[in-house]
């Protein structure tokens, strides 16, 4: 089931999984869909939908075919009672995956652990390369713990929920847009969105994921991974690094260009013959 989008140039449709969750999913560029051609699939991260990479399927889709997921529970993707785990996301991901080839992958935050997961999972034939975009990947030094995130999302939910959607943006976003994100993250339960704070894995689990993936590999970052980012490629050579030191956890947003750029020339290699 297709439908238009809002975003000039993009459409929506739905996808049904396996354990019949209706998920949504943004799309440009199928004119590029065939099998040697790239596709780039993007994943957000914890409570925000697929919209948030707007400029990047603007930006991408005249030359490939880009796909943005709505995981679920967020966006405009069904809110099941179950399935807030990392193996069930990541099974998510592969059956929307799956009539697809040669696929560049890229998870932000919460999506990039979820991607790691998915190559843990269901292995990287379908994958030409993948992009990481700031979030913890198990090196050193490790994040700060995020009990007291938790616990204030307990205690206000909606308060919280502001003040993560604004700072997740160094360049401030306008009010209205702030609201449609915030109201958004309120269609997930607490319980769930919680859940998916809490997947029980120790850190080593997704740098073993990371080390182990032989494809390209990009990892993009602002200043609170660019420690881990410089273990990374100490410890995985191949990797290629870009710090974004003035941008916020969304640094795709707040530096689109630069990002768009920088995944244009990444991608532009994988599709190279």
């Amino acid at each position: 089931m297709t439908a238009s989008c809002s975003v000039p140039g993009l459409s929506r449709r739905t996808f049904q999984t396996s354990d019949g969750v209706a998920l949504s999913v943004l799309e440009a560029g199928r004119e590029h869909s065939g099998d040697r051609h790239l596709k780039i699939v993007f994943v957000p991260g914890w409570s925000m939908p697929a919209t948030l990479w707007r400029k990047q399927l603007e930006a991408l889709g005249g030359s490939y075919h880009v796909l943005a997921i709505d995981p679920r529970g967020q966006g405009e993707s069904q809110v099941p009672p179950t399935g807030y785990t990392a193996e069930r996301r990541a099974a998510d991901l592969s059956e929307i995956l799956q009539p697809l080839s040669n696929v560049l992958l890229v998870g932000w935050s919460l999506g990039a652990i979820e991607s790691l997961q998915y190559v843990q999972m269901f292995g990287a034939d379908r994958l030409a390369g993948l992009v990481l975009v700031d979030s913890s990947v198990g090196e050193e030094p490790a994040p700060p713990p995020g009990g007291a995130f938790t616990q204030r999302l307990q205690e206000d939910r909606g308060k919280t929920l502001e003040e993560f959607v604004r700072a997740i943006f160094a360049k401030p976003r306008p009010d209205g847009e702030v609201d449609a994100l915030v109201r958004q993250a309120k269609k997930l339960p607490l319980e769930e969105s919680l859940a998916l704070l809490s997947y029980p894995f120790e850190r080593t689990h997704w740098r073993r994921i990371a080390h182990g993936f032989a494809k390209p590999l990009l990892y993009a970052v602002t200043q609170q991974f660019e420690a881990q980012a410089l273990n990374l490629q100490k410890n995985r050579p191949a990797t290629q690094i870009e710090i974004f030191k003035d941008a916020g956890h969304a640094l795709f947003v707040d530096e689109s260009e630069r990002f768009n750029s920088l995944l244009a020339r990444f991608a532009a290699r994988l599709a190279s013959p």
